[in-house]
């Protein structure tokens, strides 16, 4: 039968409204239950289109309406079968009497996926989204441009959208201008949307086009592709899109409420109101497409901290509040933003009311200092100058170069901030510091090792604050992505001398220079690799002058005008060499080292290194020098030639560096191609390559206890310490690499002394990696005053000191160790000084490196802190739920319930699958932002159960604890304790989906190694 598709029809057969309608009759959830067991042949269609036609013909009333649900659902419990859903799907094609609203559904069933092309003999994209948008009970949409032509096209089905009263939310950029003020100002003001703007100063992340319509019924659909908000997308432009749906597709749909969700509750997204941001936006677009000012000044909006800059802003308060350090250093790359960082720090240790002083070396970076301290104050009068011939008047605020600095007597500073801080090491920066008074000292630096040996931590105490590595810079955007590529040099250096950690500089300077064979090889990777050869930018790294010399001979014969430039040669043509670089007149300059730090030539898109470089710094900051973004540079392409080493050159150093891999995660990576590095870049190596770098790592990884023994003595007699500093090791090679090793043990084998041995000591000693995570320094230390022979008996112990004592006892002995009571535990622990020294050098060490500031939780009875690291037998013990009666062993439940202080414990693993990419759960439980976390129930929990209501009403205290992946490099990972947490939303049971909201925004650390997509 032929004909429209009635509108109740459509939604009760097609959208499972069917489902909503039965349910609200008497005995419906009955009836309804019966259906989705039910199955019936074809026939049944026939049967059914006769009883709807009949129907729709006598009346359309509610009544008869419902009479015919009723009907449907006999018919379907009378006639089993095996295509009972195939033979309402064809109900679709009934006839409906006349007068009856037409409701127009989509071609592709909601049911199904599809790939639209705009081609002629099928459905505009444009065509569809009407469609969708009739049925739907929420929408969101994701595009980089919003146009009025595109808005006009969907203007009846957005308006009855807003009649319906169906949320629409819209994100969207300033990219390129693309977008139209006019096509946003009718989204919110005629259609009633929540718009979010992610105001775009130089690029952006956001290019996705995507469309998702949720439906209360479940069918919710999607559309991803290449459409934005335009007329060309949505009708006639060569644009695939693919529509995706939750019958079909899941786990896609899941991935995008999660991600979009992330999105909207990302602050860089910020909502917009017509009658407050219009001028903002009309400027913003305009510096985008060139109309206005080239620098995008976002005045009006108040400056927030991008992620990697909060993580900064983070470890600079854990290191005052808890550590007491107040001179501090922060290092990160150029364009991370750390006058930024500096000026919102400034805000936080009380703004305008605190003195301050900026230091830097030349005029520009003190007034874009000023500027930036004046936008984040949002003072346009802030801070005056002390540079050339202008000084203050007032003093207070400073921002001065070092070279005025000189005859001037400093008052004390509040907070005193010193930019570009390697060049400390010079006579006039030493001589600031030795007369500077400052109660808050910040340094910034991108490069704390100096191409002269000097270390500026020397004057932080040999600590950093905190580190931006290169692989969060990329992650934020912030640097231009890289392709590397690993080359098989063929070059024999295993029988090359090796002294102090490298290679003899003489003996590769003879295996190199003059070696045709080699240079060969070279030419015809770059060849191979970059579009032209003779129009890069590229900086090669050498062994020596010699060697640098003769690269650029031989390039320049090729084709490839080069140059050799190094410390003998004349400031006056390092100079003229770099700006023939920039312009384009030299293709290559070729260097000892010259270029590690300190020069700035953003143009640089090519790096050859051409000399095996162990120190992970180094090649840091090599690569470093064409990280810079550009307009015109897509893509840094590095070019690394490698031969075969020695074994006791490391591998895994640079590309832990580039990867932030464990070393054993780093094995994986090399087989399977490094497939998660940050967007945009890949790192490559060709087949003998891969073989030379994965033999290499695979063999650090096999030093065994004997070879770690041996290590341990060739340093002498240090502490745990000084053995990490003085090898280069770190803690998971010495706890990680081999099962059961201890520092006690190591150092007896090596020969050094140790305290007494207890009768259980090589029971306790595997264990003591157990506590390498307590990151509290309030705990640490009771843990430690717990195993000191001085500690008073557990009877005598504070309330919150036995809790933490059955927290250690616990932790090392989760089936209490057959012991009888904590007190005999402890006991045990206490006869064994080796031990006891062992775990309270770790818990320092751990709780030395906190980042983070702890807080107790207002739970009563509860000794746990937010932000602090604990494991599950901690948690078990610290909640009340294991009070000596009870084991933590085998208690592997993500939920606990303790009725003695009425807490739930929510154990979430982030990444639940270790081998593989698992997208089936990645989108279960995740942080939405700083204070919101989407959260799964387990599966048979039901609304109605105990547990439900405690969740949805908030009679339990619900405390969250999260970790990234289920173990790390010592075995199984603690977690992070986010706090407590109260449910804001909830959705479905068996599994209930429950998003909570933190009392406590939770650390960025953890916001960007869960979140779907920061953004």
């Amino acid at each position: 039968m032929d004909g429209e598709v009635d509108d109740g029809l459509y939604e009760l057969l097609h959208t499972r409204g069917l489902e909503r309608r039965l349910r609200a009759l008497p005995d419906g959830a009955a009836r309804f239950d019966a259906v989705e067991k039910a199955s019936a042949p074809d026939v049944l269609a026939r049967h059914v289109a006769e009883v709807v036609r009949r129907a729709l013909t006598d009346q359309t009333d509610s009544d008869r309406r419902r009479d015919l649900v009723n009907g449907i659902v006999d018919m379907v419990n009378q006639n089993q079968g095996d295509d009972a859903v195939v033979a309402l799907e064809q109900l679709l094609a009934v006839a409906v009497a006349p007068g009856v609203q037409r409701v127009v559904r989509p071609t592709v069933p909601l049911s199904d996926t599809a790939l639209l092309t705009n081609t002629p003999d099928e459905p505009s994209l444009g065509a569809e989204l009407n469609a969708e948008l009739a049925s739907a009970d929420r929408v969101d949409l994701l595009c980089a441009f919003v146009k009025f032509h595109g808005t006009r096209l969907l203007a009846e089905q957005l308006t009855a959208l807003r009649e319906r009263g169906v949320p629409l939310r819209v994100i969207t950029t300033t990219y390129l201008g693309g977008t139209e003020r006019r096509a946003v100002d009718e989204l919110v003001r005629r259609y009633g949307a929540e718009v979010r703007i992610r105001y775009e100063e130089q690029s952006t992340r956001l290019h996705a086009k995507a469309w998702l319509f949720r439906r209360d019924s479940g069918f919710d659909t999607g559309y991803v592709g290449s459409s934005n908000l335009s007329k060309s997308a949505l009708v006639d432009g060569l644009e695939w899109n693919v529509r995706i749906s939750s019958v079909a597709t899941p786990t896609l749909v899941r991935k995008f409420e999660a991600t979009f969700d992330t999105y909207w509750n990302n602050p860089e997204f910020r909502p917009y109101d017509p009658d407050r941001d219009a001028e903002l936006l009309d400027r913003a677009l305009g510096a985008q497409s060139g109309a206005g000012p080239s620098t995008l000044v976002l005045s009006g909006l108040e400056v927030r901290p991008r992620p990697h800059q909060e993580r900064i802003l983070e470890a600079l308060e854990a290191e005052r509040t808890v550590h007491d350090r107040h001179r501090n250093l922060v290092v990160a790359a150029t364009g991370t933003g750390k006058t930024v960082v500096a000026a919102l720090d400034y805000r936080r240790l009380g703004g305008s009311e605190k003195s301050l002083l900026f230091v830097a070396h030349r005029r520009e970076l003190l007034e874009q200092a000023q500027r930036t301290y004046r936008e984040v104050l949002g003072d346009g009068t802030f801070g005056e100058l002390l540079v050339g011939g202008q000084r203050p008047s007032r003093w207070k605020h400073v921002f001065a170069s070092v070279q005025s600095l000189r005859e001037v007597d400093l008052p004390a500073y509040d907070v005193a901030v010193i930019d570009e801080f390697h060049h400390a090491e010079a006579p006039s920066y030493r001589d600031l510091l030795r007369k500077l008074e400052a109660t808050e000292l910040l340094g910034l630096t991108a490069t704390p090792d100096r191409a002269d040996g000097v270390d500026v931590r020397e004057f932080f105490g040999g600590r950093t604050a905190v580190e931006i590595g290169l692989g969060e810079a990329l992650e934020q955007d912030l640097l231009c992505p890289f392709h590397y590529f690993g080359v098989a040099d063929n070059t024999d250096l295993s029988t090359l001398e090796w002294k102090r950690g490298s290679y003899e500089a003489e003996a590769l300077d003879q295996l190199y220079t003059g070696n045709d064979a080699r240079t060969r090889i070279v030419l015809s990777a770059l060849y191979d690799r970059v579009a032209d050869p003779r129009r890069v930018r590229a900086l090669g790294f050498c062994v020596s002058v010699s060697h640098a010399e003769y690269m650029a001979r031989k390039f320049s014969e090729a084709g490839i005008p080069s140059r050799a430039v190094h410390g003998g040669t004349a400031s006056v043509e390092r100079d003229q060499a770099a700006a023939d670089l920039r312009s384009g007149a030299v293709a290559c300059l070729f260097t000892v080292d010259l270029y590690n730090e300190g020069v700035d030539l953003p143009t640089v898109d090519t790096v050859l290194f051409l000399r095996p470089t162990q120190s992970a710094t180094i090649f840091l900051q090599q690569l470093g020098r064409g990280l810079r973004r550009t307009p015109g540079k897509a893509v840094l392409t590095v070019l690394d030639f490698i031969g075969q080493h020695r074994r006791e050159f490391r591998f895994d150093v640079r590309y832990r560096a580039l990867t932030g891999s464990t070393r054993g995660g780093l094995v994986r990576d090399i087989e399977d191609g490094f497939p998660f590095l940050p967007s945009g870049s890949r790192l490559i190596l060709d087949r003998v390559a891969q073989g030379v770098v994965l033999e290499n790592v695979r063999q650090g990884l096999k030093g065994g206890r004997k070879a770690l023994v041996q290590d341990v003595r060739s340093h002498g007699d240090l502490s745990l310490e000084d053995y990490l500093q003085a090898s280069g090791q770190e803690l998971a090679d010495v706890y990680g690499r081999v099962a059961g090793v201890s520092w006690t043990g190591l150092r007896r084998e090596a020969g050094f002394a140790t305290k007494p041995a207890g009768h259980r000591e090589d029971e306790l000693l595997r264990r003591v990696a157990s506590l390498i995570h307590v990151d509290d320094p309030g705990r640490a230390a009771t843990y430690s005053e717990l195993l000191s022979a001085e500690c008073p008996a557990f009877p005598s112990l504070s309330a919150d000191d036995q809790a933490l004592a059955r927290m250690l006892v616990y932790t090392i002995w989760p089936d209490l160790g057959r012991h009888a009571s904590f007190e005999a535990a402890l006991r045990t622990l206490r006869r064994h000084p080796a031990v006891a020294e062992e775990l309270g050098t770790l818990m320092a060490l751990a709780a030395d490196r906190a980042r983070m500031v702890p807080r107790e939780l207002s739970v009563p009875g509860v000794s746990l802190r937010s932000h602090c690291t604990y494991r599950r037998d901690e948690v078990l013990a610290g909640i009340g739920w294991a009070d000596g009666t009870r084991k933590t062993r085998g208690q592997a439940a993500g939920v606990v319930y303790s009725e003695a202080t009425n807490v739930d414990a929510l154990l979430v693993t982030l990444h639940k699958e270790e081998k593989d990419f698992a997208p089936s759960t990645r989108y279960r439980d995740y942080p939405i932002s700083s204070d919101l976390f989407h959260w799964e129930s387990q599966n048979a929990t039901a609304l109605a159960s105990p547990m439900g209501q405690r969740y949805i009403k908030g009679t339990s205290n619900v405390v969250l604890f999260v970790r990234a992946t289920r173990a790390d490099e010592f075995g199984s990972a603690p977690f992070l304790c986010l706090g407590t947490a109260t449910a804001v939303e909830h959705a479905g049971e068996r599994p209930i989906s429950i998003t909570w909201r933190l009392d406590r925004p939770m650390p960025q650390s953890l916001l960007q190694a869960g979140a779907v997509d920061a953004a």
